[in-house]
């Protein structure tokens, strides 16, 4: 099954995104402790942001810094050579990865609304995770709340995001993002109600993120390609353009979506699967998290 190309301008009503999710992705199934944080981070860049058009609140400000989760870097098994691995998801290969901050929960809509000024959203409020909002809609996104905040954030590498689901340096090799029960950690086929819901509800995995198994798909930096795992790249592994001035690529792309969905079974939401949706293209169940450099 391949792609369905869509333009950005398309969004699809929840009962069509649910019809057209497994042709939009690519071959699911028919049915488609401690931590550390950022929150000790100064929120004074806001005052000194060089374009005051894009701010946040010094609450909302304070909790995204204090959301920001330390992953410690390190080593780990990329991908898998179990029985339901397809051939984008093997072979497991060995990747090192420096540290970075991830956001414990999806980016969230209170939030996006409060850069944007806009949020089309299904299942609104404001502790749920933003959706029907495409790739590049959250480069843009990105590069407000940067001027906003002073910070660099950006969306997860394919291998940063993988990492942290499987727990980092903690991990204790579960299935799904936390736990061998999805029931616990995840909103999937069987509980979810054909919809997202609020954040961090569940229990969260053993870097106490929440999510990462279920609710939306997560869009990542990295361009989609069945065989990349074929051809590894043992450091920090990116796959993809990136312009060198630190912006974004504006060409069309296949962009790699992780994490499973609410409307997918327990069996397509292992936390090692792997699919893809154009840069372009908005759904209802089709989301973001963000990562944060350290300095």
């Amino acid at each position: 099954m391949h792609l369905l190309q869509r333009t950005s301008s398309y969004f699809a009503p929840p009962y069509l995104s649910l019809l057209l999710l497994p042709l939009m992705l690519l071959g699911c199934s028919t049915n488609h402790k401690e931590t550390s944080t950022a929150g000790d981070l100064s929120v004074t860049a806001q005052k000194k942001s060089t374009n005051s058009q894009y701010s946040l609140p010094e609450t909302l400000h304070k909790n995204l810094l204090k959301n920001m989760i330390w992953v410690e870097g390190g080593s780990f098994e990329m991908g898998s050579d179990a029985e339901q691995a397809r051939k984008r998801e093997r072979p497991a290969h060995q990747v090192s990865l420096d540290g970075f901050y991830i956001s414990k929960f999806e980016l969230t809509q209170d939030i996006f609304q409060q850069i944007m000024g806009w949020n089309n959203s299904y299942y609104q409020c404001a502790n749920c995770p933003v959706n029907n909002v495409s790739w590049f809609n959250m480069q843009l996104f990105i590069e407000r709340l940067n001027i906003a905040t002073g910070k660099r954030f950006s969306l997860p590498t394919e291998a940063q995001w993988e990492y942290a689901a499987k727990g980092g340096q903690q991990t204790k090799g579960y299935k799904y993002s936390g736990s061998n029960n999805i029931a616990d950690v995840a909103w999937y086929s069987d509980n979810a109600k054909r919809q997202s819901h609020p954040v961090g509800l569940k229990n969260p995995n053993e870097l106490g993120l929440y999510d990462m198994t279920g609710n939306l798909w997560e869009f990542c930096q990295d361009n989609m390609s069945r065989s990349v795992y074929r051809m590894p790249r043992e450091h920090n592994p990116f796959y993809g353009n990136k312009p060198t001035d630190g912006s974004y690529s504006k060409q069309k792309a296949m962009k790699v979506i992780r994490g499973g969905g609410y409307e997918f079974s327990a069996t397509e939401n292992l936390v090692f699967m792997r699919d893809g949706a154009t840069n372009n293209v908005r759904m209802a169940d089709i989301g973001y998290r963000l990562v944060m450099e350290k300095n």
